[in-house]
C-alpha cells in the first residue's frame, strides 16, 4: 500500500497480522534494509498483534528522488502515516537507522506512543564510527552496492554468524541486488546520518516507557553506544544479547521477540 505524505512523498507500507488487534506496532528498518527484513519476525507476531511495516524515503518501494531528508523529517513521514492508520496503543521498534528514527518520534510526538524498542541503534557519533561510516560512502562510490555490502558486512555481522550463517552470504547479496540497491538513495540516507548532530541531550525528553536492546558482539556499534542511549532515557531499559551482532531482526529473532513480548504484555 502507498501513503502519500504532506509533501506529497510516497510510503510504501504493509499492514501483517490480527487487524483487530488492541495493539500495534509498528517496525522502522535499518539503513539498507526494505520492509522484507522483518520476515522471520512478522509470523510469531501476527496471531496477537497488528503489525505496520513500512519503508522510509529512500527505502525499498518508497520514494527515492527527494532531496536528503533530516530525521526530523523522517519521524514527520512515519507520525503522517500513523495520522492516516489511527492504530490503537501503538509500539514502535526501531533497529539501526530505524532506531534513530524512532527517536525523534518519541521526542517530537510524546503522546503518541504507548512503548518504543530501540534496537541496535545510536545517539551519537565516534571517530570510529565516523570511519566506518566513510568506508562505506567510498565504497558506495566507487563499487556501488555490491562492494559497499563486501565492506559493511564484518562491522553488521557477528563471527558466530559467519560461522553458522542462516541465510548464506552469497544469497544475502544476491537478494539485495535483485531488489535493485542503488547508490544515491543510500548516500542520501547516509548524508541524513552525517548531519546529524549529538542526540543525548534530546533523549532526555523522551518519556515513553523504552526497551533497548544490542548485540554483545555488534562491531559497528560497541557497548558505548547503548550505554549512553540507556543514560539519557529515564524510563528504560537496557539488554545486551549475547554472541550477536549488528543485525538483529536476522541473527537474534528469537532473543528480541522474547524480550519485546514480554515487555509489551501489559499494554
Amino acid at each position: 500500500m502507498i501513503h502519500q505524505t504532506k509533501e506529497g512523498l510516497h510510503l510504501y507500507y504493509e499492514i501483517h497480522g490480527k487487524k483487530d488487534a488492541k495493539t500495534t506496532l509498528i517496525f522502522l528498518n535499518g539503513l539498507t534494509q526494505g520492509t522484507i527484513a522483518w520476515a522471520l519476525t512478522v509470523p510469531y507476531l501476527a496471531s496477537d498483534y497488528q503489525i505496520v511495516l513500512m519503508d522510509l524515503v529512500f527505502q525499498g518501494s518508497s520514494d527515492k528522488d527527494a532531496e536528503w531528508r533530516t530525521f526530523d523529517q523522517h519521524a514527520a513521514d512515519v507520525k503522517s502515516l500513523v495520522d492516516e492508520l489511527k492504530p490503537e496503543n501503538l509500539v514502535m521498534i526501531g533497529l539501526s537507522y530505524g532506531g534513530m528514527v524512532a527517536q525523534h518520534f518519541a521526542v517530537l510526538y510524546p503522546n503518541v506512543l504507548k512503548k518504543l524498542v530501540l534496537m541496535g541503534t545510536l545517539a551519537h557519533k565516534t571517530p570510529i564510527f565516523n570511519a566506518i561510516g566513510n568506508s562505506w560512502w567510498r565504497a558506495l562510490e566507487s563499487g556501488g552496492y555490491t562492494l559497499m555490502f563486501d565492506v559493511m558486512l564484518p562491522s553488521v555481522l557477528s563471527d558466530t554468524y559467519f560461522k553458522n550463517p542462516l541465510i548464506p552470504i552469497e544469497a544475502m547479496k544476491d537478494a539485495r541486488l535483485q531488489a535493485g540497491m542503488h547508490p544515491e538513495p543510500i548516500i542520501k540516507l547516509m548524508k541524513a546520518t552525517e548531519a546529524r548532530e549529538d542526540y543525548r541531550e534530546k533523549l532526555k525528553k523522551i518519556i515513553t516507557p523504552t526497551l533497548i536492546i544490542h548485540g554483545e558482539k555488534d562491531f559497528l556499534l560497541p557497548r558505548e553506544f547503548p550505554m549512553e542511549i540507556h543514560k539519557n532515557i529515564s524510563n528504560s531499559h537496557l539488554e545486551i544479547i549475547p554472541n550477536v551482532g549488528h543485525t538483529l531482526n536476522l541473527e537474534a529473532v528469537p532473543q528480541t521477540l522474547a524480550l519485546i513480548k514480554e515487555f509489551i504484555k501489559d499494554i
